[in-house]
């Protein structure tokens, strides 16, 4: 039997690793669940496995069904936060741009959190077919090369609705 692994889920203003997440998203995606059907069952199965602070379930809800649109290729909203999503199996290439990217955030001013993504299979969910990949707010911006220091200033400053 696979132990389920942890996933890493934006909830509310705080990044909390789930157990079982992963197994609760394929799951929901196999049976073709609509986003209300699928929040209800996933919620209830981590549950089960991970400790959910009295009063935090909406914002959880609201994180599961992001997560599940986002699973279903659904445009959404963007966050107010930036969020950054760095994609690879966590060598040297990888590590660089998660580096890379923290260096023009500082040059540009800019916070956000930074989800280092090594699962394979999330991996594969997001369509990412070559590593180190960068996803700024959803939109893949780089899948296999380094961008120039000034490429990722650039986006971060247009993901954070700043003009340069």
């Amino acid at each position: 039997m696979d132990t389920p692994t942890q996933r890493m889920l934006k909830v509310g203003k705080a990044t909390i690793g789930l157990v079982g997440l992963d197994i609760a998203l394929n799951t929901a995606l196999a049976q073709k669940l609509s986003p209300k059907e699928a929040v209800e069952s996933i919620y209830q199965a981590i549950q089960e496995k991970n400790y959910i602070a009295e009063g935090a379930a909406n914002d959880y809800k609201k994180a599961l069904e992001r997560e599940y649109r986002s699973l279903l290729g659904e445009e959404q909203e963007p966050d107010q936060d930036l969020v950054i999503r760095i994609f690879g199996t966590g060598c040297i290439s990888c590590n660089g741009l998660q580096d890379e990217v923290i260096d023009a955030m500082m040059r540009a001013g800019i916070a956000a959190d930074i989800d280092m993504i090594h699962d394979r299979d999330e991996i594969g969910r997001h369509g990412i077919m070559a590593t180190p990949a960068l996803m700024i707010n959803g939109q893949v911006k780089s899948a296999g090369i380094h961008p120039t220091p000034v490429q990722l200033e650039a986006w971060l400053l247009e993901a954070a609705g700043e003009k340069k």
